[in-house]
């Protein structure tokens, strides 16, 4: 667990647990365009995925950010990010890129990992900027390629899904 003073907040990077799948639920439901998911759904990223998400708690001890990922079971230096959530009333604070940052330096130590991906829609700018930014201060080459199209995957109900892979990263630096 770290804690971050960030002016008259302090904010608390953990793990998750049980008990923030329900705060998880709302906070998502509070940043849209994210898809939510189910409370049972957020209950498992909580518990099942713990070791590869971050939570982040302010003073009050309530959920503010969230970040679920996971180990794909056919690429196992690999994490991958499935969702950023940064409740609306802390954006703006760079709290993603810490959350990001922290999750990836404690999955290369705890995980081994050398890879970082996530998809992205285009023209989700934070989303981007984001990545960008992050694999840019690891010095992580950046691959994009179309994991899910919209045509053939999502009937033209959703947009593209670009894969975004960053690495290898560089093991010196864990």
């Amino acid at each position: 667990m770290d804690k971050y003073n960030t002016g008259s907040d302090t904010l608390i990077f953990r793990k998750p647990q049980a008990t923030d799948g329900q705060p998880l639920n709302a906070l998502v439901n509070r940043c849209p365009p994210l898809d939510t998911n189910s409370t049972y759904c957020n209950l498992l990223q909580c518990t099942h995925f713990a070791d590869t998400s971050i939570a982040v708690e302010n003073a009050d001890q309530a959920l503010v950010g969230f970040i679920s990922g996971y180990i794909p079971p056919t690429r196992p230096d690999t994490l991958f990010v499935w969702q950023v959530a940064v409740d609306p009333g802390c954006r703006g604070q760079g709290l993603a890129q810490r959350m990001l940052k922290a999750l990836v330096e404690r999955c290369r130590t705890e995980q081994s990992i050398r890879y970082v991906e996530t998809t992205i829609t285009p023209g989700n700018s934070a989303s981007e900027a984001l990545f960008t930014r992050v694999y840019t201060e690891l010095q992580a080459p950046i691959e994009k390629t179309v994991l899910f199209s919209r045509k053939t995957h999502f009937a033209d109900q959703h947009d593209d899904e670009v894969l975004w892979r960053g690495g290898p990263l560089d093991t010196r630096q864990a």
